[in-house]
């Protein structure tokens, strides 16, 4: 079985992903995480040397590495649904759980977090609203394609997840 969290960054999907994971027996894979291990370097390291194009295609391979894993549930980045056959791929191997939270709450924790994103580096609050007001309203075509769509206005309780798994 494969499960993915899909979202914006900052919707929890990691955070998620590691409690269900533990609460399921499965093992957790952070999409990232996994392709900074495969190519030796850090995301903004990937987007400064090979730009985001290039970070895309490692994501793509990542993602179709992946897929073909066992009893995992799988954090993807906040972009990777939205590229190439990303989530042609999600839907053929395993369940989809997109976590959707509003531009502001996301927002918040974005500016709460310790990662350094690249593509939100620099922005203040009102520039950080907009800017995933606009890239939220491009990428909810492939969001909403999930199997399941789980609103939050708060901090997930990984019981909810679980039981609109089962």
């Amino acid at each position: 079985m494969r499960i993915y969290l899909i979202g914006y960054m900052g919707s929890g999907k990691s955070t998620v992903g590691n409690g269900l994971a533990e609460a399921l027996g499965m093992q957790f894979i952070d999409l990232d995480t996994y392709i900074e291990k495969r190519n030796f370097k850090t995301i903004p390291e990937l987007f400064a040397t090979v730009g985001e194009e290039g970070f895309r295609k490692a994501e793509q391979k990542a993602l179709h590495e992946v897929s073909e894993f066992e009893n995992v549930v799988i954090a993807t980045g906040g972009g990777a649904p939205c590229f190439f056959d990303n989530i042609e791929v999600i839907k053929r191997s395993g369940k989809s759980v997109y976590l959707r939270g509003t531009p502001r709450i996301l927002a918040e924790r974005l500016l709460q977090s310790k990662t350094e994103r690249p593509l939100i580096k620099g922005k203040s609050e009102e520039e950080l609203i907009a800017f995933i007001h606009e890239t939220l309203t491009n990428r909810e075509k492939w969001y909403m394609k999930a199997d399941i769509v789980l609103d939050f206005d708060h901090d997930l309780a990984i019981e909810e997840v679980v039981k609109l798994l089962k």
